[in-house]
């Protein structure tokens, strides 16, 4: 028995690094969500910063940005959301901030993000309706994660449609790469958890 329990070990020691060794695609669809562990994320999104720093459209842009996190989130179970409305200054982010946020929230993801316009005019309310969204995803421990930013009019070349529109549109874009960040960071450890340990093998002489 035991002359055929050790050929057996061999190939299940093979078969354990050749699965270490499986490279990780990061261009994963959506569809393959279903295909990767789903761990149970709580992600904290702050209201993002808006330029220009108009008081006027900030709220409006804060409305049309979270309408389009939500709606994008609606189909992931596993990742709840919480919302801070104070927004952080994008490009110097206080990461002591970030980790006491991501305490008191419970949360062991945080993404900053960043409204951009584009004025157009001589008018001071004189914007495009195009957009930039930008995002930064930390961890719990303040450290950046992801960066990415969707710029509406290059992407899309949306010259008509609101601006509300282009703030979804551009959020969802931002968002895909946030999410497939999130899948990548599942899918590692997925392959890296050790499986079970299997029950010892019980033989009759």
């Amino acid at each position: 028995m035991k002359k055929l329990l050790l050929p057996l070990l061999f190939i299940a020691a093979g078969t354990l690094v050749l699965t270490s060794c499986i490279s990780i695609p990061r261009n994963l669809s959506e569809n393959s969500l279903d295909n990767l562990q789903h761990d149970k994320h709580r992600i904290v999104y702050f209201n993002p910063e808006v330029y220009p720093d108009v008081e006027e459209i900030k709220f409006p842009s804060y409305q049309a940005f979270f309408d389009g996190v939500t709606e994008k989130l609606r189909k992931f179970e596993h990742l709840k959301l919480s919302r801070v409305d104070t927004p952080l200054v994008y490009d110097s982010i206080d990461v002591q901030t970030i980790k006491e946020i991501c305490h008191n929230n419970n949360s062991d993801l945080a993404v900053v993000p960043k409204i951009k316009y584009f004025k157009v005019g001589l008018g001071k309310y004189v914007f495009s309706n195009q957009v930039v969204i930008s995002m930064k995803m930390f961890n719990s421990e303040g450290t950046l994660l992801t960066e990415t930013s969707y710029d509406t009019y290059r992407k899309n070349r949306r010259m008509l449609g609101s601006t509300t529109n282009s703030i979804k549109i551009g959020t969802e874009g931002a968002m895909n790469e946030i999410l497939r960040e999130i899948r990548l960071m599942n899918r590692i450890t997925a392959i890296e958890t050790p499986p079970d340990t299997p029950k010892a093998l019980i033989t009759t002489p």
